[in-house]
């Protein structure tokens, strides 16, 4: 068995964590849930970090005692057998073709304004994002992390230096409430914490992930809850017009520049996001095919030990996604909605898993990580059958050659 490259060390996962978190949608995923539930956004946001976090301390101990490319694919396999693990890393590799296109759509948000990019241009240009990923992770992830570690660094101080100017939140702003519409903002607002399944993919490439990856992972998750609750109120507290509301907060705040800094820090951190997201899955990719579960191509390693041929079939497939939703005029917002689904299942999963796996006070979190999970499902309704029609076919189709190798064994 060959392995990776051990090359983070904590600051620099506190980094690709953060920036994973935050990525495409810290200056957009506020504006969204305060334009569904008014309010009660800043309510969802509150929720939302109380059951994430059971979730994200329970993924952080699985990835300090069991770190693997696989990540939660290995932590199933480990807890329930190697049908159920491989029928999560498909199901976590499915992700690709939806939520890859929703975080590069989100990032060109930030870049049409500046270019004034439409149709075929646009498609162009997200295409050529794509090149580019591919040329920077190819020199493997210990780059990345260095720049994602700045690139976290220059959001946090901007957001700070915009809510040192803003106005007090008003008191009716701050009341408690729950109701559909909050409900709906919970559901979308899962897409800002996918990350935290993502980077267990990377426990392998930490140098001590047993002492720094449990820090970085909590340390991201609290750095990313008060960064969205801090935006939430931010965008509350202002009237709502055509522009992002972060680019008005900057132009009132400093004068001018709101588009073009919030606009830079917003492509770099999409830019990051999908960086991340590739990187993570095509070790997932390559780890499966170390396990004789995808075909031994993907368990190609180039002399950097990046799985590149993985990375290029993963970029094919995004590219494909793209043109598809370009061609049919697809939605990020729908796109996300799937993805969750996607992730909620995989999450599910996992925290089944820990409660095998782990014990004393961590099954506790881990009980509290199932109900998290069922209440994820039910906020997003429909949105969750991508997710489960994708997990039965893998399901079924892996029991399907269980049963055709069995009866070959016989014969």
């Amino acid at each position: 068995m060959t392995h990776l490259k051990g090359s983070i060390g904590r600051w620099q996962g506190v980094g690709l964590i953060t920036t994973s978190l935050l990525g495409t949608s810290v200056f957009i995923l506020p504006q969204v849930t305060v334009d569904i539930a008014a309010s009660g956004a800043l309510w969802a946001w509150v929720l939302l970090v109380l059951v994430i976090l059971p979730v994200a301390l329970v993924f952080a101990e699985l990835g300090k005692r069991f770190a693997n490319a696989g990540g939660p694919s290995h932590f199933v396999h480990r807890a329930f057998g190697r049908r159920l693990g491989t029928t999560v890393g498909v199901l976590f590799l499915f992700a690709a073709p939806v939520g890859t296109p929703a975080a590069i759509m989100m990032t060109f948000e930030f870049i049409q304004p500046l270019l004034n990019l439409d149709g075929g241009a646009l498609l162009a240009a997200q295409l050529a994002m794509l090149g580019l990923l591919y040329l920077i992770n190819i020199g493997g992830i210990q780059l990345s992390s260095v720049l994602q570690l700045g690139l976290t660094l220059a959001i946090l101080a901007v957001v700070i230096a915009l809510a040192i100017g803003a106005p007090l939140p008003q008191a009716s702003h701050l009341q408690p409430r729950v109701n559909t519409d909050v409900w709906s903002a919970f559901g979308i607002a899962l897409w800002a914490y996918l990350g935290v399944e993502v980077v267990s993919h990377l426990s392998e490439e930490f140098k001590r992930p047993r002492q720094d990856f449990v820090p970085a992972m909590v340390i991201a998750t609290l750095l990313v809850a008060a960064v969205y609750l801090v935006c939430t109120l931010m965008v509350l507290e202002r009237p709502h017009d055509s522009t992002l509301a972060m680019v008005s907060l900057f132009n009132d705040r400093f004068g001018q520049g709101g588009e073009w800094v919030i606009g830079l820090l917003g492509t770099a951190a999409g830019f990051a996001t999908v960086n991340t997201y590739l990187a993570s899955m095509s070790r997932l990719a390559w780890r499966l095919a170390q396990d004789g579960q995808l075909p031994a191509g993907f368990g190609r390693l180039n002399r950097h030990r990046v799985p590149t041929f993985a990375l290029a079939m993963l970029l094919a497939v995004v590219a494909l996604s793209l043109s598809l939703a370009h061609g049919f005029g697809w939605q990020f917002e729908v796109l996300l909605e799937w993805v969750n689904g996607v992730f909620v299942m995989i999450y599910l999963c996992s925290m089944l898993a820990a409660l095998k796996l782990l014990n004393g006070r961590f099954r506790l979190k881990a009980l509290l990580g199932v109900g998290g999970c069922l209440l994820f499902a039910w906020s997003l309704g429909w949105g969750m059958l991508y997710g489960v029609a994708i997990f039965t076919a893998v399901w079924l189709l892996r029991r399907r050659s269980a049963v055709d190798c069995h009866s070959q064994a016989l014969s």
